[in-house]
């Protein structure tokens, strides 16, 4: 995408000669002949810089610089002018003004200007972007990917449309969801997540949109679904893909009409509702396959946005891992101050199958066995140094040895059992409901055993 600079300059000749040399070094130029002009043309399109006179027939450019600055205080301005006055170079800075540069101009100098300019814009941006992130507790990262997915996180949050959020199990999208809401002109009203994953068939329509007393078995008194509990407020549905068929069916109604029905009521109840969905599957795959209406994909689909894997951003790694260590020594009352070469390299060069929500488990184990202030090798779990070849070193808190548990059966068979579910876990991408089919046991026991394995799924 090009480079769009407004010039404003009264002088014909030099408005065309230097837009001309700006076109040739693949700027995008409009130009003005006076301030009222270019105030009409900065409201009407974006732009990335602007370049303007000192001395202009309506008002002078330092009015100019004010009511530009006004509008977008990031926006680079270069003041041209005849005079090389220094209470005028003094002036425009202090109103904000880039540079001050004198006629005549000389046009690769001022080349280097501007590309300096966009430079300190870029940076200052990105700055801000961060410090706003981390006071919600989110890393953006330091990598293009997840620059871009910032970018378009802010760009839809202030929006009323549906957002579909995309990436592999531990990516972060719930974390995503909650910084669309808090953004967003809902951030005062409450915000539910729901993992739709756990839901059977009949118990899903009942949790979302609610029922009435003797709807069916077992429903001994009215009860409010999430969509009317969230009522003005923003709803996320994690692992939407796992919604039966006909529930997708009333969810598309609630899209459409902007109502729900509780089960076992011809009452629709109105709600104002912004709903934020997420999955680690492929939809369109869904949507081929018959498992997932194409109508309701479309109406969820407004706004795609696509967390990449951990594995992709190593250059986020440093703020990711400090963060957590963060977390980790606060929680544990520990004190540790670094990862020391080893430990970061391993890390590195590991897949990360669980993307951030391993990171962050490794990182607390490491703090909670760290005899350190700094945390080595050691303490890393034994898949990251099998992967990586690392040389374990005995220590006290090193994993207990394979050769201390072969003649115990019992704990034999439950790590080949633990092993073989989160082989599986990982296989489908930590999607509970497929996993549960392959090892063929039904979801509530597969989240038992989960949880007697201490499986960070």
């Amino acid at each position: 995408m090009m480079i769009k600079i407004l010039l404003v300059d009264d002088d014909p000749s030099f408005n065309s000669m230097l837009s001309s040399f700006l076109s040739r070094n693949n700027y995008q130029v409009n130009t003005a002949f006076s301030s009222k002009s270019a105030l009409s043309i900065f409201k009407s399109k974006p732009f990335d810089l602007v370049l303007t006179d000192f001395k202009l027939p309506d008002m002078d450019g330092l009015e100019l610089i004010k009511c530009i600055k006004k509008d977008k205080p990031d926006l680079p301005v270069i003041l041209i002018t005849n005079y090389s006055d220094i209470r005028t170079a003094v002036t425009s800075i202090k109103l904000g003004a880039y540079e001050f540069v004198t006629k005549p101009v000389v046009p690769d100098e001022l080349l280097i200007i501007i590309k300096k300019a966009l430079e300190a814009k870029s940076s200052t941006s990105k700055n801000s972007a961060k410090k706003e992130a981390q006071k919600t507790d989110y890393v953006i990262g330091s990598s293009t990917a997840s620059s871009t997915f910032w970018q378009h996180l802010q760009l839809v949050a202030p929006t009323k449309m549906t957002v579909l959020i995309l990436g592999e199990s531990g990516t972060g999208k719930e974390y995503a969801a909650k910084m669309i809401h808090q953004k967003s002109k809902r951030a005062n009203e409450p915000f539910i997540a729901v993992d739709c994953g756990v839901f059977s068939k009949e118990l899903a329509a009942s949790e979302l949109f609610g029922h009435t007393k003797g709807a069916f078995t077992g429903a001994t008194q009215d009860k409010m679904g999430y969509f009317e509990l969230v009522d003005k407020g923003t709803i996320f549905l994690d692992e939407v893909g796992n919604l039966p068929y006909d529930v997708q069916v009333q969810l598309l109604r609630v899209i459409q009409e902007r109502s729900i029905r509780r089960i076992g009521s011809n009452n629709d109840v109105f709600v104002d509702v912004r709903i934020i969905v997420a999955t680690n599957e492929n939809l369109k795959n869904a949507v081929n396959k018959g498992h997932f209406r194409a109508d309701l994909y479309h109406r969820l689909n407004e706004f795609e946005l696509e967390i990449p894997p951990l594995r992709e951003r190593i250059e986020d790694f440093p703020e990711y891992i400090a963060l957590f260590l963060s977390q980790a020594c606060a929680e544990l009352e520990k004190h540790i101050n670094e990862i020391d070469d080893n430990a970061l390299t391993a890390m590195k060069k590991y897949s990360w199958p669980g993307n951030l929500r391993e990171l962050k488990n490794v990182i607390k184990r490491g703090v909670l066995l760290s005899t350190k202030t700094v945390l080595t090798i050691n303490q890393l779990p034994y898949e990251l140094r099998q992967e990586n070849n690392f040389e374990e070193i005995d220590t006290p808190l090193a994993d207990t040895k394979e050769e201390s548990i072969t003649t115990d059966l019992k704990a034999i068979k439950e790590q080949q059992e633990k092993a073989l579910i989160l082989k599986l876990l990982i296989e489908t991408k930590y999607n509970k409901s497929k996993t549960a089919k392959m090892l063929n046991i039904d979801r509530k026991t597969l989240y038992h055993k989960i949880a007697k394995y201490k499986i960070e799924a």
